[in-house]
């Protein structure tokens, strides 16, 4: 089962490229917006956390916080992030466990077997932890609509 708009959001810790934990509830009072990704250093994956790199001034002037969830080690997130200048967290969901919870999970992606990765979804939850927006792509191929997100925060 996913995470519904309406819903409280559910609390999670993970870490960072540099091992930092981020605490979801830790943002109460600001709005978070949700990065579900597939993998680091994937084509789609890096146009999208670049696209909302681009966005982040109008997202902190909305009073919102980015952070990015791979099932990839905080190691890979911290290149990948610095590969394409990112200034907010690319969490390490490696048991893919939060993913679960949220937009689900691809199973045997991109034809290997037992390699599974988040679906590629987007959550925005507003500042008292409720969700407000959910997008979820069944094709990992598909960026989210960006305009949406950015209309939800407002």
């Amino acid at each position: 089962m996913t995470l519904q708009v309406n819903q409280n959001s559910i609390d999670f810790t993970l870490f960072d490229g540099s091992k930092q934990p981020f605490n979801l509830n830790s943002h109460k009072g600001k709005k978070v917006v949700l990065l579900f990704l597939p993998g680091a250093f994937t084509g789609v994956c890096t146009k999208e956390v670049c696209s909302f790199q681009n966005s982040l001034k109008s997202f902190e002037n909305l009073n919102a916080v980015v952070a990015a969830i791979t099932p990839d080690s905080p190691f890979a997130n911290k290149g990948f992030a610095e590969a394409n200048k990112i200034n907010f967290p690319i969490l390490s969901d490696y048991t893919r466990t939060v993913s679960t919870m949220h937009g689900g999970i691809h199973e045997n992606f991109a034809g290997m077997q037992q390699y599974s990765a988040p679906k590629r979804s987007v959550y925005v939850i507003d500042e008292n932890g409720k969700v407000i927006y959910v997008w979820i792509s069944e094709n990992p191929g598909n960026e989210p609509p960006y305009a949406e997100v950015e209309k939800a925060l407002s």
